[in-house]
């Protein structure tokens, strides 16, 4: 069972207020809310009440209950009862109910002020919320400001795919917006596969993987997209020979405060998420962040992925996570520690200089590498969260997995259909 601890740390009265969201069971949102606590802020939450990293840790003040089927209420609700001074999603499907609950309140009068003023200075801009959350659109921003992307086309149809066809060379790489992990990406070689791969994304929030998700991983998110029929706007974009690579920054009114850019070294198969990764001092990553955050008027913390060409080295940004990534909570010294500049600029107070964590420029994600064959996992600095032992267990020992029917759904052949 999680333990509370709140006699480290404490933040005073005036502290500020931050309420992080997040519907998954990933590390990265826990690890904030301890580096958000130590630089000064009180912190709560607003997540899965069974399970989830952030019920583990000794630095949340207090925990609210995220609905799944009615995830807008959940939030309004944390939101009267905590009064943050700021919201930081980390996860999408937050951020799509963050946006929502935006025209929700735009639609409540006077008594949406509140909210509305709280997103605008959390999120930035609304005019970017349609813009962020979807691939195509953001692409296209992003070639406006002279960012140099794969060629894509959103997908309307079988028809679009086809016409594509005409002047691409495979492989051709799908995605679905409101996609997470990989989950909604697929690399076709052939034509046949790609119109395999569209009818797969276009399908992901169908009854059975709903309530395959819902049932076998403990994840009822899946519910609500497939009883609203949501069929997620797909893109075609052309394939980079290369290595993944990635940044994260924290920006305020379209003003980067701090970065941190790798190069991926280990991940999860080849459209997983990053194990090991690389600190690099790569600024034509980082200058994409800053055009997209001043372009779009963006605050908070997100990130960009990238594709480094192989050959010429070059950076090619293929798409936007508009929230924290696993890179956020890093604090790697001046100008590389996100979450000191982001609880100063809360504090209306000088961001202090604080000493990197580490000088070793390999990173290994805790719990993510634990079962990385990379040759450099033994060089790598072991980014475990130190002083919370029921955190390290948690992540050890996901809850989603302890079920008997995943346990059975892991090792038989006979749940293949469900996958």
């Amino acid at each position: 069972m999680p333990t509370t601890n709140h006699s480290a740390s404490r933040p005073s009265a005036s502290s500020p207020r931050v309420l992080l969201t997040d519907t998954n069971r990933w590390p990265a949102p826990a690890r904030v809310a301890i580096g958000l606590a130590k630089s000064g802020c009180t912190v709560a939450a607003i997540c899965p009440t069974r399970g989830h990293p952030l019920l583990y840790t000794s630095v949340v003040e207090r925990c609210f209950p995220y609905g799944s089927l009615r995830p807008l209420e959940s939030l309004w609700a944390a939101i009267e009862i905590f009064q943050p001074d700021a919201i930081v999603p980390c996860d999408d499907r937050g951020v799509l109910h963050l946006h929502e609950l935006y025209d929700r309140a735009c639609s409540q009068g006077s008594s949406g002020a509140r909210v509305i003023s709280l997103l605008e200075h959390s999120l930035g801009s609304p005019v970017s919320f349609a813009t962020v959350s979807c691939r195509g659109k953001l692409l296209n921003v992003a070639r406006q400001q002279g960012i140099r992307t794969p060629d894509s086309e959103s997908l309307n149809s079988l028809d679009d795919l086809e016409a594509w066809q005409a002047g691409h060379t495979f492989p051709w790489v799908l995605k679905g917006d409101g996609t997470f992990g990989g989950r909604g990406v697929r690399i076709a070689h052939s034509f046949e596969e790609a119109t395999k791969y569209y009818s797969e994304i276009q399908g992901m929030f169908g009854a059975r993987r709903a309530f395959k998700r819902a049932i076998i991983n403990r994840d009822p998110f899946w519910l609500r997209p497939w009883w609203q029929n949501h069929k997620p706007a797909l893109i075609v974009q052309s394939y980079v020979l290369g290595h993944p690579a990635n940044c994260a920054v924290v920006c305020w009114k379209g003003r980067v405060l701090a970065g941190i850019a790798v190069e991926v070294v280990s991940s999860d198969g080849q459209t997983g998420p990053a194990s090991i990764v690389r600190v690099v001092d790569n600024r034509e990553m980082l200058d994409a962040a800053e055009r997209l955050a001043e372009r779009l008027q963006l605050s908070g913390f997100f990130g960009l992925d990238f594709m480094i060409e192989k050959g010429s080295g070059t950076a090619y940004m293929i798409e936007m996570n508009p929230r924290c990534t696993p890179l956020s909570h890093l604090q790697l010294g001046k100008r590389r520690d996100m979450i000191e500049a982001f609880s100063a600029q809360l504090a209306s107070r000088p961001p202090e200089d604080t000493v990197p964590v580490t000088h070793n420029d390999l990173i290994a994600y805790f719990p993510q590498s634990r079962n990385s064959q990379s040759a450099s996992l033994q060089a790598s600095f072991q980014d475990v969260p130190q002083g919370e032992p029921d955190l390290v267990q948690a992540l050890l020992h996901p809850w989603p997995d302890r079920s008997l029917l995943f346990r059975l759904a892991s090792k038989s052949v006979t749940l293949k259909f469900w996958t």
